[in-house]
């Protein structure tokens, strides 16, 4: 009796003085501090790691082609998970409890969802994008052009934005799953359960865009295979003015198609196992246990930092502008003007 009453003293409530509140399960101080720094600097760099990508390629006038517009569109998204998402997710991971309201909660699942989204269908868009230039170089100029490529950025985020108030905002999501939300609800919570059909769009919406994006990558590799064989045998042979100005941007594309799918791949490892397990719960009951859905969330999350540190270890032209902004040299008045792409770096 009195080791049940202890473990009943024990328990902690997010809000203590209200009746409903959600049960607090806190952690120790060396891993709640171990938490805050890890989630926390995910956030940093997903904020910090962008917002460089986004100046960087708006400033320098080098930089404004269509797939730049493309990925500065794209950290736009992954910058805006840092600032509306993380810092509000790292709490409520770490203190188990939502201290930020029920108006903003649903705007909170409303921004991760559409924010993830609109990053998928950019990958979508780049994967399509890289497939052109690749395949045909010297045309490449005038099929995807900057207008097609403001095409692509507006319907990104229309789909993904409309998709996901569609749901979250207008409680469609809860439809046919009442009896569930009224059991997981309580004060100092923020869940958004989907019920099965949403779930399946949910999935079908990211199951799309990945297959044609592995598709589009697979054929990608397959021409860059062919042009690099035809590159050797050729090498020894005379080449026409025209000819080896095609080869050299074809192997520029290639190292851009590269370094892009391998962004696609850190996007898909981070995803796909938060959306097996998002479709395994709407069909099982929400089986999975807190502390396993907030590993996956996480890593979903994460991957909005990891962009930025892939272009900064494959593009040297985005090393050379951090560089510039970091001596100073980019406010001088031409900064805009500036050559950033050394001989080595003979990419686009």
């Amino acid at each position: 009796m009195v080791n049940n009453f202890s473990q009943a003293e024990a328990v902690e409530l997010c809000y203590q003085n209200i009746n409903g509140s959600c049960v607090k399960t806190p952690y120790t101080p060396g891993p709640r501090a171990i938490l805050y720094a890890v989630l926390g600097l995910g956030a940093v760099l997903a904020v910090f790691g962008n917002l460089l990508v986004i100046i960087v390629i708006l400033h320098f006038k080098q930089l404004h082609t269509p797939t730049n517009f493309l990925i500065a569109s794209l950290a736009c998204a992954d910058f805006l998970v840092g600032v509306t998402v993380m810092p509000f997710s790292t709490v409520r991971s770490v203190e188990s409890c939502w201290y930020f309201g029920d108006s903003y909660c649903k705007f909170h699942t409303c921004f991760d969802t559409s924010f993830c989204f609109a990053s998928l269908f950019h990958l979508c868009c780049i994967s399509i994008d890289r497939y052109i230039a690749v395949t045909d170089p010297l045309a490449y100029p005038t099929k995807f052009t900057v207008s097609v490529s403001g095409i692509c950025i507006v319907l990104s985020w229309f789909f993904s934005v409309t998709y996901s108030f569609s749901i979250f905002y207008t409680g469609a999501n809860e439809e046919g799953i009442e009896d569930l939300v009224v059991a997981l609800t309580c004060v100092g919570g923020c869940q958004a359960p989907l019920n099965q059909n949403w779930v399946l769009l949910c999935f079908l919406l990211f199951f799309i865009p990945t297959v044609v994006m592995v598709f589009i990558y697979g054929k990608i590799f397959l021409v860059a295979k062919y042009q690099a064989r035809k590159i050797e045998s050729t090498a020894s042979q005379a080449q026409c003015s025209s000819e080896s100005y095609k080869e050299r941007v074809a192997k520029r594309e290639r190292k851009a198609a590269k370094t892009l799918g391998i962004a696609v791949a850190a996007f898909l490892v981070s995803w796909l196992p938060y959306v097996i397990d998002a479709v395994i719960d709407a069909y099982m009951n929400f089986i999975t246990p807190p502390y396993v859905y907030e590993i996956l969330v996480w890593c979903v999350y994460y991957n909005s930092a990891m962009n930025p540190l892939i272009y900064a270890f494959f593009y040297p032209w985005f090393r050379k502008a951090i560089k510039l902004i970091i001596s100073g040299q980019v406010l001088r008045v031409d900064s805009s003007t500036i050559n950033i792409f050394s001989e080595e770096a003979d990419i686009d």
